[in-house]
């Protein structure tokens, strides 16, 4: 019996690892700030400054500051307070569960090294453009904030994220080579 859920058991044991590494990492991050001081971690604040960059290419009003009563970084799009930015909006989250889903799926190091890395940046890219467009959005239809935020922008980020993921699984993954080999 364990002979024949071996693959399934290694790649859920490799999957459950590698989130957990990472993710207890990432928690050693984020504690280096005070939430208390209302310190946004620095990947937050450059997320948030690259958002604010994309906003600028639209209408020069827009701009970011610090949120005063707590950790996150307000936005603003034509002068008006849209959106704030907290440690959530940065996708390390997503960037975490998609690097533990491609080393699950092993494939060779240099194209999993390659793969992670060019993904993590998509995946980044994606989420800048979308907190912008959410901005954006958000100013033309502020009535429909929880269908924008909670349904149409995650259902695109996570969208991609499993593109990534059947690329990988299909075209890079040992399993591919293991199934053509037989």
């Amino acid at each position: 019996m364990l002979k024949q859920y071996k693959p399934f058991l290694i790649f859920l044991s490799k999957f459950l690892l590698t989130y957990l590494v990472l993710t207890i990492i990432y928690q050693f991050y984020l504690n280096r700030f005070d939430v208390k001081k209302n310190e946004v971690d620095t990947f937050t604040g450059i997320v948030a400054n690259q958002s604010e960059a994309v906003l600028s290419l639209f209408d020069e009003q827009s701009y970011s500051m610090p949120h005063l009563q707590e950790p996150s970084i307000k936005l603003f799009y034509k002068g008006k307070y849209i959106s704030r930015i907290i440690e959530g909006c940065n996708a390390l989250s997503v960037i975490i569960l998609f690097i533990s889903f491609v080393i699950a799926f092993t494939g060779k190091l240099k194209q999993t090294i390659f793969f992670i890395i060019i993904g993590s940046f998509i995946i980044h890219i994606l989420n800048i453009g979308r907190i912008a467009l959410l901005c954006i959005a958000l100013y033309s239809y502020p009535e429909y904030e929880h269908f924008l935020h909670g349904v149409v922008f995650p259902l695109i980020i996570y969208g991609v994220v499993f593109l990534l993921w059947v690329v990988w699984v299909n075209k890079f993954s040992i399993y591919v080579r293991e199934t053509k080999e037989e």
